[in-house]
């Protein structure tokens, strides 16, 4: 069977087309993969996905290659074999993909030309573009200076060439990146500034890319990871910014570039308040530790036993407590805490008081249809059979703890 003739080698921007059906074989769900003995859908690859249209009306929801074939996966009626049929690419869609691709290209060459960084991969993602480059000792300045570089080279509008060459002619030009292809390869040119072998859509100038944006970086395995939107999707990302930025405004009653020192302070002002807190609810966990020793009940040895349930307590404020308890001499605490769903415990004792915390938290979160566990000092856990925590807490007094039927 001949190869697939790809019409978006010559032109990215044609939308529509006219082919002959040569194969097609059933998929599941009414799916049909048809082949075509030409086509100017792009099948995914390279880090780009596939185009989408339509095949006589039919819904084209992908493309695939397959041994120099593009498969068009239809649903719906499929034409047969033979027949001549009238093909539309989602332009929108295109677009798009035309306008992360060639940013990519642009993006790539930069990192090359200021800091000699080779990008090693490159994904077109829902929402968002990511590359994955050799740049050693990442920074704000350094991935802002490229994006510099990348959008200057946009809005200088340059022309955007395609170029068939031999292997001979690729072995002497100056490629930012080598081809895994064989044969004559298709490059594509940037004015005066990238030139790539690659088998995707590009822009027919660089000023249709529009803008390029980062919108986050991180470093792993080696590598900077990049994410960046161009085009149609940097001011869908612009606009979402700004109305996430004006809506923070608002709640200080300020300007949008006011909103990120007002929220530092606010979260200063947050993390004051709740370093005084903390320190209340420790006082306050002391004097209410001091009531429930005096009503504690005498244990073995001279040691003192104090039971207690609360209710909406979280664990947290249960562990402080327990803190200030075990932080008495000969005194051993079982705490609770219970709501609708769930019971909360925490067992602690102090230095000089006999018991293994642990050993008991485990038996009594079996009974609680949970799990928890710690140190023979102090261990914390809970269940879901909340309405059992009073016989649990009950048989932790005991020390007589054990799983029921």
């Amino acid at each position: 069977m001949p190869l697939t003739e790809r019409l978006y080698y010559d032109d990215s921007h044609l939308i529509e087309f006219e082919a002959r059906v040569i194969d097609k074989s059933d998929r599941v769900s009414d799916w049909t993969a048809i082949t075509l003995d030409r086509t100017a859908f792009y099948p995914t690859g390279g880090g780009q996905p596939s185009d989408t249209g339509t095949l006589n009306g039919a819904r084209v929801v992908e493309c695939v290659e397959d041994e120099g074939l593009v498969l068009h996966v239809v649903q719906g009626r499929a034409p047969e074999i033979g027949a001549i049929i009238r093909g539309r690419i989602d332009w929108a869609r295109r677009l798009d993909h035309i306008q992360q691709h060639t940013g990519q290209h642009l993006l790539s060459q930069a990192f090359i030309k200021l800091f000699n960084a080779p990008t090693h991969s490159f994904r077109v993602l829902e929402h968002s573009s990511e590359i994955d480059v050799d740049l050693a000792n990442p920074s704000d300045e350094t991935i802002e200076r490229a994006i510099r570089l990348a959008n200057n080279v946009i809005w200088e509008d340059r022309s955007i060439n395609i170029r068939q060459v031999s292997p001979e002619e690729a072995a002497e030009l100056p490629l930012r990146k080598d081809s895994a292809r064989e044969g004559e390869l298709r490059v594509i040119e940037i004015e005066d500034f990238d030139l790539t072998p690659c088998g995707g859509t590009h822009a027919y100038r660089t000023g249709e890319v529009g803008i390029i944006a980062v919108r986050s970086w991180q470093r792993g395995k080696g590598l900077t990871r990049i994410e960046f939107v161009a085009g149609g999707r940097a001011l869908t990302d612009y606009n979402r910014a700004n109305h996430t930025a004006r809506s923070v405004a608002a709640l200080f009653s300020a300007g949008r570039d006011d909103a990120p020192e007002l929220t530092a302070r606010l979260l200063k002002e947050n993390k004051e308040l709740h370093h005084r807190v903390r320190a209340l609810e420790e006082i306050a966990a002391r004097v209410e530790a001091d009531e429930l020793l005096a009503n504690a009940r005498p244990g073995p040895d001279n040691n003192r036993i104090v039971t207690a349930t609360f209710a909406d307590r979280d664990a947290e404020s249960l562990k402080r407590l327990a803190h200030a308890l075990m932080s008495q001499p000969k005194t051993i605490a079982l705490l609770g805490s219970q709501d609708k769903e769930t019971a909360r415990l925490v067992f602690a004792r102090s230095k000089d008081a006999p018991g293994d915390m642990n050993q008991l938290m485990r038996t009594a979160c079996e009974l609680l249809g949970g799990r928890g566990g710690g140190k023979p000092d102090l261990a914390q856990g809970g269940g879901k059979n909340s309405e059992k925590i009073k016989e649990v807490l009950a048989r932790a007094e005991q020390g007589l703890v054990k799983p029921v039927d």
